[in-house]
């Protein structure tokens, strides 16, 4: 039976050791660190991730600069708003909230944000220093997936990993990070042929596909360690819903040597990488390192 990779504890304890790095900060320099996250519109979705991440700040020690905005707003609305973020020395981390309205240009919208300012890590300035291997923002899914293999002491250097999913969100960034560890890294996607015959040679299993229970133990190869991204809400016949990954996690979890859960595995660690970030960019206003 296969060993539960606990994000939810690692973030519990990533962001303790943020608190108290913060209340020392804010001493040094008269302030604590600044998240603005840009929600448009009403999505029940969205507006739980805002109120999670605006929680997370608020538990170890981040300001947060949060901007509602109607579902009508416009393209240059925003931009402004951007704009002024990006000018304001209290802030050191702004995020557009995913999906928006369909009238908004979400792609121009991130590229709008200052690179150094770019608290989900997207904007093309630093997915070019991950592709270079330089230090900068990452994307907090992909980097929260590498402290968990991290925390679980994952042996990465020379495994074959598979990550299922090639979306700019979570595969290609997750990719390139596993291939800086040395891992050989193969991607799949929904043009695979015979995915199965691919996800069976995976030593690091990652599910980023949006299907809820998609990989099944038939497709995972004994002894790997499961990555499940996918976060799925089902309903069952009497209308019940609960939420699932892409992995079928009783079925895996019996053949597995390590897997995460859903929830309560890659999720919480999306949000601490987003506090991290933010307090990375805070530190480097002011000539500090931080890791």
């Amino acid at each position: 039976m296969a060993e539960i990779i606990d994000g939810k504890a690692l973030a519990k304890k990533m962001q303790a050791a943020m608190a108290e790095q913060i209340v020392e900060l804010q001493v040094k320099f008269g302030r604590s660190p600044g998240l603005a996250v840009l929600m448009v519109g009403d999505n029940p979705a969205s507006a739980a991730y805002v109120r999670g991440k605006e929680t997370a700040c608020k538990r170890v020690g981040i300001t947060s600069f949060g901007k509602h905005f109607p579902a009508d707003a416009s393209q240059a609305e925003l931009e402004l708003v951007i704009d002024e973020l990006n000018q304001d020395d209290r802030v050191d981390g702004i995020l557009v909230q995913l999906p928006l309205p369909e009238h908004l240009d979400a792609i121009a919208l991130i590229n709008r944000i200052h690179p150094d300012k770019d608290a989900d890590g997207l904007h093309p300035y630093n997915m070019g220093r991950l592709m270079r291997g330089e230090e900068g923002l990452q994307s907090c899914t992909p980097a929260g997936v590498m402290k968990l293999l991290e925390a679980a002491n994952v042996a990465i250097a020379g495994k074959t990993a598979v990550v299922i999913g090639r979306s700019i969100l979570v595969g290609k960034p997750l990719a390139i990070m596993l291939l800086q560890a040395n891992a050989t890294v193969i991607m799949a996607h929904s043009r695979t042929d015979d995915l199965a015959a691919i996800t069976q040679k995976a030593d690091i299993l990652v599910a980023a596909v949006g299907k809820p229970e998609f990989i099944s133990a038939n497709m995972v190869k004994s002894g790997a360690v499961v990555i499940d991204v996918g976060i799925n809400r089902i309903t069952d016949y009497e209308g019940n819903s609960r939420l699932v990954g892409d992995v079928d996690f009783e079925g895996v979890k019996a053949i597995a040597s390590q897997i995460t859960p859903v929830p309560g595995g890659v999720g919480p660690m999306t949000v601490t990488m987003l506090l991290h970030n933010t307090i990375w960019s805070y530190c480097r206003k002011y000539g500090i390192t931080y890791s």
